[in-house]
C-alpha cells in the first residue's frame, strides 16, 4: 500500500526493515551481558525506526538504511541507558580473571589454557565457563581505564561517543600495534571468533554456525578473548590516557 505521494505506508516500511533492526539487535547482543533480552532491544529499536521514518524526508533506499541503523541502534542504547548492566562484584571477577591470565603467560611464556586458569582461580572448569558466560558485556576498553569513575553506567563504559573516548585511545600508533600483536596472541579458536565478529561482522549464532559450537560457548570464547586482550593492554591504555590529558593540559 501506498500514500497518495507514492511513497510506501508506514505499516509496510516497518515490515521492510524489521530485518534491520533484528540485526542491530544481534550485533549488539554480544556486547552486552546475558541479562539483557533480545526482544527488549527490538522493541527498542522499533521506536528508532518509526522514529527515523517519521523524520527522514529522502526516500528509502540506501541512504534510509544508513541513517535508520543509526536511529535504531541510539534508541537501543537509550533503553538500556539507566541500567549497569555489569555489576561491580562481576568486574571485580573479571580483574582476576586478568591479572590470572597475566600471571599464567609470563610463568609460561604461552596463552594459558581455560582449565589453567580455573585451576589458578581456583574454581571448577564448569564454574569458569559459567562466569564467562555471565560476563558477556565484558568489553576492550571502559571509560573508567583511562581516568573515568567507576560508577559510571554502562552505557558511558562502553559505548561512549565524546571526544576522548576509547576509540580514540585505540586509534594511537602504539597502542594499534600491541592490539595487533596481541590478538596474533590469541589461541586460534578465539582469534577466529574474533575475526568473525569484528571484521565478517558475523552475529554469536552465526559465529557458532561456522565454529560448530553452540552461541553460549561463543559468548564464553569472547569473554575469554576480551580478558586476555585486556591483560595486556590496559597499561598501555593508561598510558596513551596520560599522554592526551597531558598534551590538552599543555594545549
Amino acid at each position: 500500500m501506498y500514500t497518495a505521494a507514492g511513497q510506501p505506508d508506514r505499516n509496510e516500511l516497518v515490515q521492510r526493515f524489521l530485518p534491520l533492526v533484528k540485526r542491530v539487535a544481534y550485533h549488539l547482543m554480544a556486547r552486552l551481558p546475558a541479562n539483557v533480552q533480545f526482544e527488549d532491544l527490538v522493541q527498542n529499536g522499533m521506536l528508532g525506526l518509526l522514529d527515523a521514518i517519521d523524520r527522514f524526508e529522502e526516500g528509502f533506499g540506501a541512504q534510509f538504511e544508513t541513517y535508520a541503523t543509526q536511529r535504531v541502534r541510539g534508541a537501543m542504547l537509550d533503553g538500556l541507558r539507566a541500567n549497569d548492566w555489569l555489576p561491580r562484584n562481576m568486574r571485580r571477577e573479571l580483574r582476576r580473571i586478568e591479572q590470572a591470565i597475566n600471571r599464567l603467560e609470563h610463568a609460561h611464556g604461552r596463552a594459558p589454557s581455560e582449565q589453567e586458569l580455573a585451576d589458578a582461580l581456583e574454581m571448577s572448569l564448569a564454574d569458569y565457563q559459567k562466569l564467562l558466560q555471565e560476563a558477556r558485556g565484558h568489553q576492550l576498553v571502559y571509560y573508567e581505564d583511562f581516568g573515568g569513575d567507576d560508577d559510571e553506567d554502562f552505557l558511558e563504559r562502553h559505548f561512549i561517543d565524546a571526544e576522548g573516548d576509547p576509540a580514540g585511545i585505540l586509534e594511537d600508533k602504539d597502542i594499534r600495534q600491541n592490539l595487533v600483536a596481541a590478538i596474533g596472541r590469541l589461541p586460534e579458536r578465539e582469534k577466529l571468533m574474533m575475526a568473525l565478529y569484528y571484521e565478517q561482522d558475523l552475529n554469536l549464532r552465526e559465529i557458532g554456525e561456522v565454529m560448530g559450537v553452540t552461541e553460549s560457548r561463543v559468548c564464553q570464547l569472547h569473554s575469554q578473548a576480551i580478558a586476555r586482550l585486556r591483560g595486556q593492554l590496559v597499561g598501555d591504555v593508561k598510558a596513551a590516557a596520560g599522554k592526551r590529558r597531558k598534551g590538552k593540559a599543555l594545549g
